[in-house]
């Protein structure tokens, strides 16, 4: 990685001038002009104005407004006739420092991204009252640039990290008229009338807006934001597909070396799936789950640094990111030689008779809670039956016994985010009812942990979980990962396959 040339990135001045000064150079006779603070050594006049000059215009003029667009514009005029009368201000939100002077991955606030398609950092959607409706604005960081030689001299400048499109080009691409967001703060102090921000991604905006705004009325702004994605428009549930059929592939690639796996540990199984989520699309929608042996009792075993071993189960739960955000997650519990034990066979057709009952039961109309319960009924009467637990199955589930080895919730909604509309009211999520259009897991699981001793030595430090990613249709539901085999002597035999 090359070093750059500001050690902590202070703001470009208006010309390269202003801060170089006299110095001699290397052979003492000449005078050059250097840095007057020490961060830029060796930049002359004459390179300054050289790099001013002699660049091809490289403006994008033939810019196709985005695939969503269409549907960002519906969402914002939601959004607008939600709260009329009132500024409404959603953050991008800003890069984080990772260590030092490099920063993480930048992943633009899904308030955001959901209402513009943008994902650059920095950028600000405002909606300005305007009538009876409003006027949206993007708020970008134009081009880098080359006047004030902020394009090479800033880490953050285009010859670093890339070009920035124009406000023009963002403006075509997004729908929306585009400003340079380095004035917006100024702006917003000045404002007058109510205003929300949705909080916790930029605290510039949220420092200029501190005594115009109420955390109960932004939390109000945040809840409205995250109900509207309940329902999933066509292009959410066509981007969920794709995330899905993206991840079908990176399960096959990791059956494909599982002989490495074994050779190595979880890690290589984090990167095979990891290569296809990054050829495919953005990213993982989340840390990938590699969980061998007893870790896959771990709900959220991440560190997959454990070994994969012949005779073990492999929990894999994963999921590939489109461009666009929209995560899969999925999970299959594998043998890693291929064929599942008499009791690894019993405990996993538990958790797929209990997985069928539940994707059962996911209808329009039916009560969201409904497909959580009938998964959790089948679970606790195969521990009835198994006698790790005393019946009957109405005395285990009053008393919620068989959460010792079920653990968790049967799913959640799913969309940009893995855990998506977390903010959503009780009362329009876990106690709502199940529309057409929305998606969500159906995930049970049965975890036996290698130190409970109430349960048979041979059980200990197994654990089985499967997923898969449910469209909830007009007139039932439709299984958007049934790529996947589920069944265990279907595993089987596409496990046999894919190793050849």
């Amino acid at each position: 990685m090359a070093e750059e040339l500001t050690q902590e990135n202070p703001e470009i001045p208006e010309t390269p001038e202003a801060v170089l000064e006299d110095a001699a150079d290397a052979d003492g006779d000449e005078p050059v002009k250097q840095r007057k603070n020490g961060l830029y050594p060796g930049v002359s006049d004459e390179l300054a104005e050289n790099m001013k000059s002699g660049w091809a215009d490289t403006e994008l003029h033939d810019l196709e407004p985005i695939a969503q667009a269409a549907e960002t514009a519906a969402r914002r005029a939601a959004l607008s006739a939600r709260f009329p009368g009132e500024r409404l201000v959603i953050p991008a939100g800003n890069l984080k420092t990772r260590s030092n002077d490099t920063e993480y991955s930048f992943r633009a606030s899904v308030e955001y991204a959901y209402l513009t398609g943008n994902q650059t950092e920095d950028g600000v959607l405002v909606l300005e009252p305007k009538g009876d409706g409003h006027t949206a604005t993007i708020y970008l960081l134009p081009r880098s640039d080359r006047e004030n030689g902020e394009f090479w001299l800033s880490g953050q400048g285009e010859l670093w990290v890339g070009r920035r499109h124009s406000l023009t080009e963002a403006g075509k691409l997004y729908g929306i008229p585009a400003s340079d967001v380095r004035e917006l703060a100024a702006n917003l102090r000045e404002a007058t009338g109510p205003v929300r921000v949705v909080r916790g991604h930029d605290a510039g905006i949220e420092a200029a807006l501190t005594d115009k705004v109420t955390a109960e009325r932004d939390e109000e702004l945040r809840v409205f934001l995250s109900e509207a994605r309940l329902v999933k428009d066509e292009f959410e549930i066509g981007e969920l597909q794709k995330a899905v059929d993206s991840t079908v592939r990176g399960f096959e690639d990791v059956v494909k070396v599982l002989d490495k796996a074994e050779a190595t540990s979880e890690r290589y199984i984090e990167g095979t799936f990891f290569l296809r989520a990054r050829v495919e699309g953005n990213d993982v929608g989340y840390g990938s789950i590699c969980a061998a042996g007893p870790h896959a009792c771990t709900l959220h075993w991440v560190r997959n640094d454990g070994p994969v071993r012949s005779g073990d189960l492999l929990l894999l739960d994963a999921g590939v990111e489109t461009h666009t955000y929209y995560t899969a997650d999925v999970t299959r519990t594998l043998p890693v030689n291929g064929r599942y034990s008499e009791l690894q066979k019993k405990i996993y057709d538990a958790v797929y008779d209990a997985q069928e009952a539940g994707i059962a039961a996911v209808q329009p109309g039916a009560k969201y809670r409904d497909f959580h319960d009938a998964s959790q009924r089948v679970l606790a009467a195969r521990l009835v039956e198994w006698g790790l637990v005393e019946g009957p199955v109405e005395r285990v589930l009053e008393l919620g016994l068989q959460r010792r080895w079920t653990l968790h919730g049967t799913g959640h909604m799913l969309g940009m985010d893995v855990h998506d509309c977390a903010a959503a009211r009780v009362e329009t999520y876990v106690d709502g009812t199940l529309e057409p259009g929305m998606v969500l897991t159906v995930e049970p699981g049965l975890y036996f942990q290698a130190d409970d001793l109430t349960v048979p030595e041979e059980y200990r430090g197994i654990g089985v979980r499967i997923e898969d990613d449910i469209l909830v249709t007009a007139d039932g539901n439709r299984n958007l990962s049934a790529g996947l085999p589920r069944r265990s002597d279907e595993v089987e035999e596409w496990m046999a396959a894919l190793k050849g």
